[in-house]
């Protein structure tokens, strides 16, 4: 089975050596650079601070990130969340509760790779694929099109509403121009007509 690896980005150099210890006995690969399945990051840290690194990574990836930090106050957790940080630990850390915390994400990420009538999409790296031709999507394409992968049919208002609640922002016009981009996408790849419009209502692979 192919262990799990996670980035782990720590200046103290004692509380590093501990975190890779732990995350190797129970079967995690610490790795200290790209690419991998699930970031640690401390937030004070030399040159770079870990926020700065989140905002990095989200251009990047959709991987879980996890500020694991001395740094108390309500303000540095609403910050690690708002640049993009899935959950936000503060030390000194139960090691019981942060590994819960990594299987619950891990567990999350795992599910993020949906499969219909011969499309698999992976909004983990943002990637669809059809008869072993892959295409890359942006945010915005990955989400309507799992959106469309979850129901038989969906309004163009329920596509919108789960944008927005992925922190997506987007209206109505730039709705029309996402699904045209996406069925040029699936297209490359095959996968022709399988967005289909039903008119005055919405959406439907």
């Amino acid at each position: 089975m192919c262990m799990e690896k996670i980035l782990v980005v720590e200046d103290d150099e004692s509380i590093r050596q501990e975190l890779c210890t732990l995350l190797r006995v129970n079967g995690y690969l610490p790795v200290h650079e790209p690419p991998c399945d699930l970031a640690l990051l401390d937030i004070n840290l030399p040159g770079e601070n870990g926020y700065e690194l989140c905002r990095k990574l989200r251009l990047e990836s959709d991987l879980p990130i996890i500020f694991l930090t001395a740094r108390e106050s309500s303000e540095d957790e609403l910050l690690g969340f708002s640049v993009g940080g899935d959950d936000y630990i503060r030390k000194p850390y139960h090691s019981s509760v942060l590994l819960a915390r990594i299987a619950r994400l891990l567990k999350r990420k795992s599910s993020s790779i949906l499969t219909f009538k011969g499309l698999m999409l992976d909004l983990s790296d943002l990637t669809v694929t059809y008869h072993s031709k892959t295409e890359e999507l942006t945010k915005n394409e990955g989400r309507i099109l799992a959106c469309l992968m979850k129901k038989e049919l969906s309004t163009r208002e329920e596509i919108i509403e789960d944008l927005w609640e992925n922190s997506l922002y987007i209206d109505d016009n730039t709705l029309s121009v996402n699904i045209n981009r996406l069925r040029e996408k699936l297209k490359k790849i095959g996968a022709s007509d399988y967005i289909r419009t039903v008119r005055g209502v919405g959406y439907r692979l």
